[in-house]
């Protein structure tokens, strides 16, 4: 039996699409492999969000040229973020690639794996939805973006904003709960902008009444918001639905008004403040995430502080920072300079982190001795873990509990990164964790 590889970097969309694209291999008889050298079809899943990430993929194209198996036994196929609309600088630049496809673009990988394996690929392909799913699992709900930040490449790889019609995503919801899934995290690079693009205009809010009386589905996720796109419905749809997790990412990105207005971000730090407020005030105990980017060209050192003010201000669950990486073809790229050297970078990244680290050993702290609902999604050292509702990432200890389990347990240690629980008793219906 052919077998096939897939490899995966970057966001939670990447993993996604992965997902999708192993199903129609699957379905086409392949057998996966966790050995690329073992494959006949590998795939590398790309991202180009930063220069480290691409950095990595062509890493791993050169380590596959190198490699003993010869081109006419393996197809090697490219997707994602690294393949933009014109592709003859990669093709010039890695000539053993087989396969091109932009993100999403499945076809022409299930067409060539077809015509390797003497199949016709679209009689044999239906729906691109996970067989064996994990318990915890993403459906993307929108593509592409329209925002236009000036550091970022997603829009001129993955297209403007094309939203999935409301029914398919409960259809394919509905048949993810039937394979096991309990806690389903929708994606978007812009996830409440979803159905702002319909003829009929919707919201994400509309999203989250129709796939919340599914059978089987536990828990309800979204990432990730724009500030710009979040409404006072969507947020009163989180404190209104019991399945919908108190759980939001809310990207930052730089905590000084010049900053903003040269990313092209839309709002001012008071606005994201305020946004907050509203979002605390109509949902308790609700666990915010967000991202920074520290060093974007131009960003004086009482630039940067005023970032560091907004975490010691909000007091983010979680925080995903990362140095500015110019991305070719970006507005920033094309009009903004780069003024902030790589050691700068790496201090200013160094102190985010080790402020951020007081802040989410304080916050978890807070959680001693309290009762959360964790849901058990897999194993760490041979020991049981799992999330709560607000995404802390939960050890567990005492009891006898199996992936998909949702259980009650008390917390009984904690650090910056994740917390320690004893098993209760098995979860029953309640609104709060």
């Amino acid at each position: 039996m052919a077998k096939y590889h897939i490899w995966t970097v970057g966001c939670q969309m990447n993993k996604s699409d992965s997902e999708r694209l192993a199903s129609g291999l699957d379905q086409l008889g392949l057998a996966v492999t966790d050995r690329p050298e073992d494959a006949d079809v590998v795939v590398l899943n790309t991202c180009v969000v930063r220069q480290s990430a691409e950095d990595t993929a062509t890493g791993m194209l050169g380590t596959l040229r190198r490699g003993s198996t010869p081109r006419s036994e393996r197809l090697l196929a490219v997707m994602g973020c690294m393949v933009g609309p014109r592709q003859d600088d990669l093709r010039r630049r890695f000539p053993h690639v087989d396969v091109w496809a932009r993100p999403q673009e499945y076809a022409p990988i299930l067409r060539a794996v077809g015509d390797r394996l003497g199949i016709d690929a679209e009689g044999c392909i239906g729906q691109l939805i996970p067989g064996a799913p994990a318990v915890a699992t993403f459906v993307p709900v929108i593509h592409g973006c329209d925002k236009f930040c000036t550091f970022c490449i997603i829009p001129y790889r993955r297209g403007r904003q094309v939203s999935r019609p409301l029914d398919e995503v409960v259809h394919e919801t509905a048949l993810l709960a039937g394979r096991g899934v309990r806690d389903v995290t929708y994606l978007g690079q812009t996830v409440d902008a979803y159905g702002h693009d319909f003829e009929s205009p919707r919201d994400l809010a509309d999203l989250l009444y129709a796939v919340h009386g599914i059978d089987g589905i536990e828990r309800i996720r979204f990432l990730t918001s724009h500030p710009s796109d979040m409404t006072t419905r969507i947020i009163d749809a989180v404190a209104g639905l019991p399945k919908v997790c108190e759980n939001i990412n809310l990207p930052f990105q730089a905590g000084d008004d010049a900053v903003l207005e040269a990313m092209h971000r839309g709002y001012t730090h008071a606005d994201y403040l305020d946004l907050v407020s509203s979002i605390r005030s109509r949902v308790p105990g609700v666990a915010i995430s967000t991202d920074l980017i520290v060093g974007f060209p131009g960003e004086t050192d009482a630039q940067f502080e005023r970032s560091l003010d907004m975490l010691r201000e909000v007091r983010f669950d979680k925080v995903h920072a990362a140095a500015y990486s110019e991305r070719p073809g970006t507005i920033a790229s094309r009009k903004q300079p780069e003024t902030v050297g790589r050691d700068e970078k790496k201090r200013r990244l160094a102190a985010v982190a080790a402020l951020q680290e007081r802040i989410q050993a304080e916050v978890n702290a807070a959680l001693l001795g309290a009762e959360l609902e964790v849901l058990v999604d897999g194993t760490t050292r041979g020991a049981p873990s799992g999330r709560s509702r607000t995404d802390k990432l939960v050890y567990l200890t005492g009891g006898n509990v199996d992936v998909g389990d949702t259980v009650r347990v008390r917390i009984t240690g904690t650090s910056p990164y994740s917390i320690q629980g004893e098993v209760l008793a098995p979860a029953t219906a309640g609104r709060r964790a």
